[in-house]
């Protein structure tokens, strides 16, 4: 009876011991969220169709694309044509870019919007939604009856078909700020209904200083984030939207922050206005990811 005592008290210290590793492990992974790239960095002289920017990504790493249907840049290729190229792949559609316009002279978003949320359906996918006025100023108070009714309507056609919608504060929008988002968001009071965090023009309009207390006030509503190298106190979108590792801005700073906040969500690299080669701007921003991702990993 001894012995066997002895031996299920072996067998109970190895199983913990094993657990505690698994759990160690877990907890070592790093950066698990999705990291996806923007179009606004997947478009160059040698990759301007849908088929080389999917197949460029597959090659590098990234988890999908998010798609802007009024890119200049975009070759002759349409929304549909992106879903079969990244089905192909194996990749994923990531969020839609739309703009919503509050003024009454203006139509209230692009007629192709409903469309295209029915090309999502089934896809675990997102809408973009950034609100733009000439009638009403900069984040103020006025223009939230007219967003919160446009914002129910997109939402509840997306909810049909299963599609999320993150509103997309914009650097010179009616909504510029997080706070004016996380204002909207809760007037829309819809479970499909979320933020995006777009560092590029949080850093336009806000403090650095300030980035833990947005990050905790937008993290109830918080469906994306998305990222790039950039400068402190940078004004230029040259100095704001760099490949990710260059600029002084503390952007391991920024994702551990999330990390602790909990943040599992997907997370996209801006790329616009960068120029320059794709493939190696995208190859050299994958790469600073998994080194971040791995300093994190070492610091659990």
């Amino acid at each position: 009876m001894k012995h066997q005592t002895q031996v299920m008290y072996s067998v109970l210290i190895l199983a913990s011991c094993l657990l505690l590793s698994s759990c160690t492990e877990t907890a070592k992974k790093g950066l698990t969220n999705p990291f996806f790239a923007m179009d606004t960095g997947t478009i160059d002289a040698n990759h301007t169709s849908a088929k080389a920017q999917v197949e460029m990504l597959k090659e590098l790493g990234y988890a999908g694309i998010a798609y802007w249907e009024g890119n200049p840049k975009r070759g002759n290729y349409g929304l549909s044509e992106m879903l079969r190229k990244l089905d192909r792949q194996g990749l994923k559609m990531f969020p839609l870019y739309f703009g919503i316009n509050l003024d009454p002279d203006k139509p209230k978003y692009d007629p192709s919007l409903k469309e295209a949320i029915k090309l999502l359906k089934g896809r675990d996918a997102t809408i973009w939604l950034h609100i733009m006025s000439k009638k009403y100023k900069k984040s103020s108070l006025e223009g939230d009856e007219r967003a919160v009714e446009i914002v129910r309507e997109i939402a509840d056609t997306a909810h049909e078909e299963g599609v999320r919608v993150a509103l997309y504060p914009h650097f010179n929008d009616w909504m510029e700020r997080v706070e004016d988002a996380v204002r909207v968001t809760e007037k829309v009071n819809r479970r499909n209904v979320g933020i995006t965090f777009n560092l590029c023009h949080w850093l336009k309009v806000d403090n650095e200083e300030n980035m833990e207390d947005v990050l905790k006030l937008v993290m109830p509503y918080l469906f994306v984030v998305t990222i790039n190298g950039a400068d402190s106190n940078g004004e230029s979108w040259n100095e704001l939207i760099q490949p990710l590792g260059q600029g002084s801005f503390d952007i391991y700073k920024f994702l551990k922050t999330l990390n602790e906040l909990g943040y599992t969500g997907p997370i996209g690299l801006q790329g616009y206005g960068i120029g320059g080669d794709a493939h190696e701007n995208l190859k050299r921003s994958i790469n600073a990811w998994r080194r971040l991702s791995q300093r994190i990993a070492a610091e659990q």
